[in-house]
């Protein structure tokens, strides 16, 4: 008998808040989190701007003798998975450990190690590399750490689809819970990616936006749009039965509905427009309802020429152009830049919290219209509109394309 899926605990750090709370706060004001580069000396890079964490705490998450044995993005995952534990009201001591697993994500895993420690072999040697090196850069060890965190005896994987990462952990975890394999799922993913080798590769592949201007660097949709913005964090959700939330009245912040997972098979980063569209339509005919019940997309977004044109025109391929031109759209991506393999988690608690609060946030610093892109991206102020259904799109380098649809919980 498959069983239904809702979304009990959520965490996020992100370059526009640490905690769930702060995040929604700088969604609903518009809040740009992107700025000039801190974490390293990026006068010789031609990007010199990316969406960092501000003012968070390694120790609220990792005690101070492990910080040095873990990567940035693992201790971020960890610090969201805290987040989302505790706000599910779950009693860990009540749970069968062996039903409960960990499917979170990462595009590239522990780059700024992996900088660090090829620095190091260059500059002294092979025999001076770090003992903790492999264990620090593996990308499955965001995963493998939040399981160890809290004793996660059941499945965990890190799914590594490029940018659509996390979206398909969210969507393999759904199809997990709900096919019986198990019964509970902490799902998202965790990036690290802002150090030179991050900004200098993607700026080697012009993928990457040049202005020299914050606030107009990550713009979706406008016509002056450059490429994207690099971002860094993670976001987690604690995922669950229906009937195991109602038994334990936990509160219900979501219910997921729909997934869909596609391929374009056409080139390795540019997407098609089939591609996306098909996914859309998986996931709203997985959840049984028409597309015109679609409330809200979170839009994939990033800013780039190729991408932003592909997805308005899959967006009217899968609804058809009256329905959606209905539709509100928005790119959060022009608040927290693009943070690659978690991108997708913070997108989809993203559409969360604009369920739950009847609220589509915007898409921040929007001024050239762009004749290709002519939908409603909901520019620059979020508007209120009663959201009980909707999509988040996540598209990935190797023509990966992962949707998932949520449905507001009306208990």
């Amino acid at each position: 008998m498959e069983r239904r899926v809702v979304i009990t605990g959520m965490g996020a750090v992100t370059p526009i808040g640490n905690n769930i709370e702060e995040f929604w706060d700088g969604l609903k004001s518009g809040r740009c989190g992107i700025d000039f580069i801190k974490s390293f000396d990026a006068s010789e890079c031609k990007t010199k701007i990316a969406g960092e964490l501000k003012g968070f705490d390694p120790e609220s998450a990792v005690d101070k003798k492990d910080i040095k044995r873990m990567d940035k993005y693992s201790i971020y995952a960890l610090a969201a998975a805290q987040e989302a534990v505790e706000s599910s009201g779950i009693d860990l001591d009540s749970i069968d450990h062996d039903r409960f697993g960990v499917i979170v994500g990462s595009g590239i895993g522990g780059l700024i190690t992996i900088e660090e420690q090829v620095i190091k072999m260059h500059e002294k040697g092979p025999g001076r590399i770090g003992p903790m090196f492999i264990p620090m850069a593996i990308g499955n060890m965001a995963a493998g750490n939040v399981a160890i965190r809290f004793d996660a005896r059941g499945t965990c994987i890190d799914v590594v689809t490029a940018c659509a990462s996390s979206t398909n952990c969210i969507g393999e975890a759904y199809r997990n819970i709900k096919h019986g394999y198990t019964d509970y799922i902490l799902a998202g993913g965790a990036e690290a990616p802002v150090c030179k080798i991050g900004i200098g590769g993607f700026g080697a592949l012009k993928a990457l936006s040049t202005s020299e201007d914050p606030k107009r660097a990550s713009i979706p949709f406008d016509k002056e749009r450059g490429g994207f913005v690099m971002g860094e964090g993670s976001g987690v959700v604690f995922m669950e039965t229906l009937e195991s939330a109602q038994a334990r009245g936990a509160r219900i912040y979501a219910e997921v509905v729909g997934y869909g997972s596609t391929c374009d098979a056409h080139h390795i980063t540019s997407p098609t427009v089939e591609g996306p569209a098909k996914a859309m339509l998986a996931a709203v005919n997985e959840a049984g309802i028409d597309k015109e019940s679609i409330d809200y997309i979170n839009a994939h977004g990033t800013s780039t020429a190729v991408n932003d044109a592909n997805e308005t025109a899959a967006i009217k391929l899968a609804f058809g152009e009256d329905t959606a031109r209905k539709i509100n759209i928005s790119s959060t991506k022009s608040m927290t830049g693009h943070l690659l393999g978690a991108t997708g988690a913070i997108e989809a608690i993203a559409t969360v919290l604009a369920i739950n609060n009847s609220f589509v946030p915007p898409t921040v610093g929007y001024k050239v219209p762009d004749e290709e892109c002519d939908l409603n991206y909901t520019p620059n102020t979020g508007v209120e509109r009663d959201i009980k259904y909707a999509i988040s799109n996540t598209l990935g380098f190797g023509g990966h394309n992962a949707v998932i649809c949520l449905k507001k919980w009306e208990g």
